[in-house]
């Protein structure tokens, strides 16, 4: 059975930080693309963070760029969302997507809250 399970979210003050975690199961975890996409209120999912099955490679929105850092452990089948000055147009719930050749996968999503 294929779970991915985000935790780690919460309310935060602005200019605080946070670490999400998606742990991942019933899949190859290291042959994944793994993303993290946001949905904040009345918005459109949007994508925040991608980094590669190997790690190698990471990309980001602008929006977050310099402020978020995306991370993997492939012994732990975990990826993570390091997020860092945080601001209230973070706001959002945060989803994990895991991509391969022939699946997609995507996780419940955990609420973060920035506000004072």
């Amino acid at each position: 059975q294929v779970q991915l399970v985000e935790s780690g979210g919460g309310l935060v003050q602005p200019g605080g930080s946070l670490r999400l975690s998606c742990g991942a199961s019933g899949f190859r975890f290291s042959s994944y693309t793994m993303s993290w996409y946001r949905q904040g209120p009345g918005k459109e999912r949007e994508l925040v963070a991608v980094i590669t099955s190997a790690g190698g490679s990471t990309n980001y929105a602008d929006s977050v760029k310099g402020r978020f850092t995306v991370s993997r452990d492939n012994a732990k089948n975990t990826v993570y969302l390091q997020m860092n000055s945080l601001k209230p147009e973070d706001t959002a719930v945060y989803y994990c997507r895991a991509r391969g050749q022939w699946s997609d996968y995507w996780g419940q999503g955990t609420q973060v809250t920035v506000s004072s």
